[in-house]
């Protein structure tokens, strides 16, 4: 790799990869995107086709050995995640993940080690992208002191997105792909504690309502392993509360939500599917909640790659998100289904 010359190899080529990294990482000079592997060799060549990528690789374990690779995009399933970061940083490659970090904390520390063996090297998890719009002004609001202590925290993310038994097994619902994951916890809960404290115990429940769906292309019903429903109670630093409900399965549910509650004013944040986000606030004194008016300098925007890329090129620090940041977010995911089989409260951090 020359100063500014930068080659990228891609595993993984799906829909975000496509959507948001490639074109992302093509505004840069000198960041070329050379090489690409999928999951089978007529995706691969697919997606080389579609996406103008001149070299392909026969699988995964090649492409982060190759000569003329310098940095690695893992756009794959998350059970994938472990084994090829961890291979990439130790052929001295770069790294950018897709989330969620890893299936389990284990896998995610076994990362963690590999990113500590290797500081030379970029180490990046793609963060949480709910928001990154309207967060600066958020925490500006927070350090002046608009919030007091917070009291409780309320965390929301109940839809209606796996309601319908009859469609396909997603690969959200799958265990050996996802690992302790239960729905949008992990990215919810990332964003939540950039404006809260973090949890120092969570109590959990879970439930499977669904417990089948169709597999069309093997003909059969296969078995969801994954809970379609999860409430979290939690006791934060400082003494405060949060709540966490977490649903797939209802009808004209709250969507994605985060509720801040201090002893002097009110912050909610609505997430709409759109990708607008919705900031109300209220202090001691208002009447009702009002829409927050957000000037443009105080607006935050997705910069995932160029962060990446700025690192490389030692512009600047990784912040969303290192690996010692996405390693809390799974202690917290980890944590969350120990108490759910334990049916019993699990205090953070946990040992290890």
């Amino acid at each position: 790799m020359t100063a500014n010359r930068i080659r990228i190899g891609i595993i993984g080529a799906g829909a975000n990869t496509r959507r948001k990294h490639i074109p992302a990482l093509r505004q840069f000079d000198g960041v070329e995107i050379v090489r690409v592997v999928n999951r089978t060799p007529p995706s691969t060549a697919r997606a080389a086709a579609e996406l103008g990528i001149p070299h392909t690789s026969p699988d995964w374990r090649h492409l982060v050995e190759a000569d003329d690779v310098d940095a690695v995009l893992i756009g794959t399933w998350p059970n994938l995640h472990c084994e090829a970061v961890c291979a990439a940083l130790e052929a001295g490659k770069h790294v950018l993940c897709e989330a969620r970090m890893a299936r389990t904390l284990d896998e995610a520390r076994r990362m963690y080690d590999a990113a500590r063996r290797h500081p030379q090297l970029v180490a990046q998890i793609v963060p949480s992208p709910y928001g990154l719009v309207c967060g600066p002004a958020l925490e500006q609001l927070i350090r002046e002191g608009f919030l007091g202590a917070l009291r409780e925290l309320v965390v929301l993310g109940a839809d209606d997105q796996f309601w319908d038994y009859s469609a396909p097994l997603h690969w959200r619902q799958d265990a050996e792909k996802v690992g302790r994951h239960v729905l949008a916890l992990g990215i919810l809960h990332e964003t939540a504690l950039r404006w809260s404290p973090p949890p120092t115990q969570v109590f959990a429940q879970t439930q499977l309502f669904e417990p089948t769906r169709p597999l069309p292309q093997e003909c059969r019903m296969a078995e969801v392993t994954v809970p379609d429903s999860l409430q979290v109670v939690t006791r934060l630093a400082g003494g405060g509360r949060g709540m966490y409900h977490l649903s797939g399965v209802i009808l004209f549910g709250p969507g994605k939500q985060i509720h801040l509650y201090g002893e002097r004013g009110t912050i909610k944040v609505e997430f709409l599917p759109n990708g607008e986000e919705r900031v109300w606030i209220g202090h001691a004194g208002d009447e009702e909640l009002m829409r927050a008016d957000i000037p443009d300098e105080l607006l935050g925007r997705w910069r995932v790659e160029e962060e990446f890329i700025g690192a490389i090129r030692g512009q600047e620090q990784v912040e969303l998100n290192d690996f010692a940041t996405a390693l809390r977010g799974m202690e917290f995911v980890e944590a969350v289904a120990l108490s759910a089989e334990r049916n019993a409260p699990v205090t953070l951090p946990l040992p290890g």
